[in-house]
């Protein structure tokens, strides 16, 4: 756990209040924590996980009150459920998160092993929230992961002979289109991995992207990545990198999330799936954005939700109004833009209106106004009055 609590300054007034306040908390603090019935070691009650569930909701809590900040180290455990489901992690696998944040969607991944035979490896540029995914790993009981504080596209630590080490499941919530992400020295990268194209230098959605393919086994290797619509439709030098990428055979699916699912943003998002080996050139089309339980704040994915993406990916069929399986020219046809409106048709058309049926209505309708009109006329007529 070292270099955990490096941030933590016991005499900061900003945090802790002024001598006699901060005196009276940490001396709490030390009573506390000195209390032999205080425990904090990683514990269960069969299959639940007391101490690193408290602490999941703790980041929860925390994340949801942070605004956009929050978006930026936590993925809600939803989504988190989702791409475990679609990304299938086996025994004896490796799985790493370039962008792992508090770690809660690694964890997500080891919780679906079944044997809990896993190694768990991840980035984090941020040293707080390095820290704070330590620690979580941590009250998970989850001891031998390898998590390098470090930035992922300008000096990746995860590396094995001088090459980007490879795992069999790579996953990430990247922060979105994030500006001054390396672009300067993307063309002399050491590793090669923008052979593709450059991303723009204001949007690094295709640096993170390339990294993660660039970092699966050619073998077995899953990518399951969250992006910004942008990413699907959006041209220049991020249309090129996405048109290689599907004349390579890498993408296998593209899954539309519902809107304001994310700490800090209303926008919706989407899953991108990639593939090292494919048995097809098609690409499965999955629009998931009308299924959700609408929160007062911010809207959730139900289990219902998560089950009936995973059962459409497993299936790889057209589903009418949800999937919809486009082959290659299809896709060729349409420039490589990966909108998914452009094949998931969910136009629900308009009931046919019976035309005579509603001129009998209003005939109907008419004749009833007329008596009650003929009715208050004599209502009026006795009371001696007029609408005149």
């Amino acid at each position: 756990m070292e270099g955990v609590f490096r941030n933590i300054d016991f005499n900061s007034e900003s945090n802790l209040g002024q001598t006699k306040d901060r005196n009276r908390r940490l001396k709490n603090l030390i009573e506390d924590f000195a209390n032999p019935k205080l425990d904090l070691r990683p514990s269960r009650i069969g299959n639940l996980d007391i101490i690193g569930n408290t602490y999941e909701y703790l980041i929860n809590r925390f994340a949801s009150d942070s605004g956009k900040k929050g978006g930026e180290f936590y993925t809600p455990p939803e989504v988190s459920e989702l791409l475990a489901e679609l990304l299938e992690p086996k025994s004896g696998e490796r799985i790493c998160d370039p962008a792992f944040g508090s770690g809660s969607l690694l964890i997500k991944l080891a919780n679906k092993v079944p044997d809990h035979n896993f190694s768990i490896y991840g980035m984090e540029s941020n040293g707080s929230t390095w820290a704070l995914g330590k620690m979580n790993m941590f009250l998970h009981d989850i001891d031998n992961a390898k998590l390098e504080w470090c930035d992922t596209i300008n000096n990746p630590r995860l590396i094995d002979n001088d090459s980007l080490m490879k795992f069999d499941v790579v996953v990430a919530n990247p922060p979105f289109s994030l500006d001054k992400w390396g672009y300067d020295n993307a063309g002399s990268d050491r590793y090669n991995r923008f052979h593709r194209g450059i991303p723009p230098k204001s949007k690094g959605d295709y640096a993170f992207i390339t990294h993660m393919v660039e970092s699966m086994v050619k073998d077995k290797g899953r990518v399951g990545v969250i992006v910004p619509h942008g990413v699907l439709f959006r041209g220049s030098s991020e249309g090129k990198i996405r048109q290689k990428m599907i004349e390579e055979n890498l993408l296998d699916a593209v899954v539309g999330l519902p809107q304001n699912l994310f700490f800090g943003t209303g926008i919706p998002a989407a899953i991108l799936i990639f593939k090292s080996l494919r048995k097809t050139n098609d690409i499965l089309f999955i629009d998931g954005s009308r299924d959700f339980d609408q929160g007062k704040n911010q809207n959730k994915l139900r289990k219902q939700d998560i089950q009936k993406i995973a059962q459409a990916y497993k299936e790889y069929e057209t589903v009418d109004k949800y999937s919809y399986r486009a082959t290659f020219d299809e896709i060729k046809e349409n420039d490589f833009n990966l909108n998914i409106p452009r094949y998931v048709d969910t136009f629900e058309e308009e009931e046919e209106i019976d035309i005579q049926a509603t001129q009998k209505d209003i005939t109907e309708l008419e004749k009833e106004l007329s008596v009650v009109r003929s009715k208050m006329l004599a209502y009026l007529d006795e009371l001696g009055l007029s609408l005149k």
